[in-house]
Order: structure tokens, then sequence, then C-alpha cells
């Protein structure tokens, strides 16, 4: 009778540790890698870089003394940051920086929509923008907001090619200033939450970042308003926020860049997205070479070591450090030290006015 009991209580431990793991969700399944490989993660990038997609808000307010010290720490030479807002704001900021580290930040002015729909307030948005360039402001950043949730007057949504916004683009081109422009999200924020959405997990994790597929228009409508603009001021420099979320498609994305020679990308966000094809993306950054800029977006920075393994080693088969944005593994791209030195600065400092470029190599 004993030994009967003893059988079953052993099978129900080693039935419920079955089915235990049986039930073991995708979100939870994170398994540790058996793979063993050389690796060589980075704390540091090669090269002072510019990181031209950052954000400190109230930067007039900022310890930058602090902040440049943290920045030493990953070789970051340079912080643009892009929520300069206006007025007063850039006012401070500028202040700020000149008083304490006038080598190591830049600032990019932002345009209130409010009003948009009164007479002359394209006019009125350029010469606030051409007062802000004034105060030290050196480029424009325009947010997601246009073309999902900016209104007019009317209550009408203002679609991103709005031609009411006519003359700040002319502005920044007159005075030659980049727009660093982040326009739409992933594509599959639009499509079915499904299992053949590589975005499931981000999305069940982050249930406001899905889309109905008309919401507010669909994604190729917003993705073609944001071309026309480039189109319509071939004058101005237009960097397009997170390799224009075509870092999946590169072939797209190269006949775009060769259809429209004042368009710009920068890596932002999607560095994962280069990471899982890299012999291919390392044959699109060497191609164009002179078209991609070093962005991060959130300023973390534990979180720029990814970005510097992708682009400098050959390593193999490693996590990105959100698995709900990528829940594969990258590989390194290896480039070469004057493809690193163009997406690190020297690009940036082409196209974005008055950065000292002292302290980058030549």
């Amino acid at each position: 009778m004993y030994k009967k009991a003893g059988f079953l209580l052993l099978f129900l431990i080693t039935f419920g540790a079955a089915l235990s793991a049986q039930t073991v969700t995708f979100e939870e399944y994170d398994p540790p890698s058996t793979l063993k490989v050389p690796e060589n993660p980075l704390t540091r990038a090669k090269f002072p870089f510019i990181d031209i997609h950052s954000h400190q808000w109230r930067m007039g307010e900022r310890d930058l003394n602090k902040l440049a010290s943290e920045m030493d720490g990953i070789n970051m030479g340079l912080m643009v940051n892009l929520s300069g807002g206006s007025g007063k704001n850039i006012v401070d900021a500028i202040k700020n920086i000149k008083t304490n580290q006038p080598k190591r930040f830049i600032v990019f002015a932002n345009v209130n929509f409010s009003n948009i729909g009164d007479d002359g307030w394209g006019e009125r948005a350029a010469a606030q923008l051409q007062r802000d360039y004034d105060q030290g402001a050196r480029g424009l950043k325009i947010f997601k907001s246009l073309g999902f949730s900016v209104k007019d007057k009317d209550g009408n949504r203002v679609a991103v090619d709005d031609s009411r916004i006519d003359p700040v683009w002319a502005k920044c081109g007159e005075l030659g200033i980049p727009v660093l422009i982040h326009t739409a999200d992933p594509k599959p924020f639009w499509d079915e939450h499904d299992a053949n959405n590589e975005r499931w997990l981000e999305l069940k994790l982050r249930p406001r970042r899905k889309r109905d597929a008309n919401n507010p228009v669909p994604w190729e409508t917003l993705i073609q308003e944001q071309h026309n603009v480039f189109k319509k001021h071939k004058n101005t420099i237009f960097i397009a926020a997170h390799m224009a979320w075509f870092a999946n498609d590169l072939v797209k994305l190269g006949s775009l860049l060769d259809e429209m020679p004042n368009m710009m990308v920068e890596i932002g966000a999607v560095i994962a997205e280069l990471g899982r094809q890299p012999r291919f993306a390392k044959k699109f950054l060497e191609k164009y070479q002179d078209r991609v800029l070093f962005g991060k977006d959130a300023y973390n920075p534990g979180e720029y070591a990814t970005y510097f393994r992708v682009l400098e080693t050959e390593d193999e088969y490693f996590p990105y450090y959100k698995r709900y944005h990528a829940f594969w593994k990258m590989y390194g791209l290896g480039l070469s030290d004057n493809v690193l030195k163009k997406i690190y600065y020297k690009n940036a400092l082409r196209i974005v006015p008055d950065i000292d470029s002292s302290i980058f190599p030549e």
C-alpha cells in the first residue's frame, strides 16, 4: 500500500513539473543561449560620436556638467537635444550650454501647431523659428503628433504635407538647418494583432500602441505625406527618424534615398533590424555611408553598448536589450573605420551648423 502511494506521489510530482513546463507563456520564454562563441561586448564607442536623436526636457535646468560626464563614459562627443521647445526654453537652454558645456550640446527647436489655420499662421511660425535660430537653435524637430493628433482650428487632422506648414520647411532651407522628422510608427502597429505580427509581444505588453488600419489614416498615407514634403522642399535637408521605418526593407529605403537626395536617416531604436541582417545591412551602410547618422532616441547610457556592438564588432547571436522590441538575436556588422566615422560624427558635422569639430578626429 505504501509503495503504491509512493509511486502515486512520484507520478503527481513528475506530472506537475511537466505540466508546469508546458504552461510557460511566450512572454516568459526567454532561455539563456547555450551557444559558445567569441564575445566582444563594448561599453564605449570606438570614436567620439554625435547622438543626433536625444531628448532632454527643460534643458535650461539640467546639470550639464553631470550629463557631460556620463557622456564621456560612453565616448559621446555631442548630444543633439531634439526637445528644445521654442522661445524662452531655447534661450534658457542655450544660456546653460554656453555657461557650462559650450562644446557638447546642440539644441533643435520645435513648432507650436496651436491655432494652425488662422490667417498667417505659417508665416508667424517661420518667424518664430527665425528667432529661435537667432537665439542658438540649430535644427528643427517634428514630433509624430503631426499627422496623428495635430488638428487645425476647425478640428481637422493636419496632414504632414499640409501646405500651411510650407513656410516652416522653407525657412529651414533658408537658414541651412536640418529637420529631423518622426512620422508614423512601425507598420505592424497598423496590422492585425495575430500570430503573423512580428510586434505581437510588444502590442500585447503595450496595447495602446496598436492602431486600427485607418487610425488616423493608413500607414502608407502617413509615409507618403512625409515623402511629399521631402520632394516639395528640395533645398531643405530632412532626417527621417528611425530609418524612415524601412530598416526592415533596405532595398526600399535605398530606392527612397536615391529618389530624394535631400533625405537622410538615423538609426535610433532600429538597431535590432540592422543586427538581424548583418551582411545585407553592412552593404547598405557602405553604399549609403554619407546618408546615415547615429541616433539612439531615449537617453540611457547602458543601452548604447548594443549599438556599438552591432556597428563595430563581428559578434554573433547576442540579444537586444528590450525583448519586446526584438525577440530575435543579433549579429555584428564589423563596419570599417571610415564608415563608422561617417555614421558616428562626420555626417552630422556636415549638415548641422556650428558644431565644434575640435573634439572629433579628422
